[in-house]
């Protein structure tokens, strides 16, 4: 997290720990962090879920994005 702070980078990824460094403890990097809920995937599906986020009118900046298998949410920090 602190890296990702220092050098401006968004973190990718499948812990639900992240959540509560940012909220509890404060820690808040820039590039934003997109957390991905899903189960059971194939090894290039989150690889296309950031390409079409990617093209798509989402921000990432200063939010934690939740994606999960039917959704994607949002929460600003």
């Amino acid at each position: 997290m602190e890296i990702a702070i220092k050098e401006n980078l968004t973190i990718l990824t499948y812990d639900s720990d992240y959540g509560e460094l940012i909220y509890k403890l404060g820690y808040r990097p820039l590039a934003g962090v997109l957390y991905f809920r899903i189960n059971n995937f194939e090894p290039e599906e989150p690889g296309k879920i950031i390409l079409d986020l990617l093209n798509g009118n989402l921000i990432f900046s200063n939010r934690l994005t939740v994606i999960s298998e039917s959704s994607i949410r949002q929460r600003t920090y």
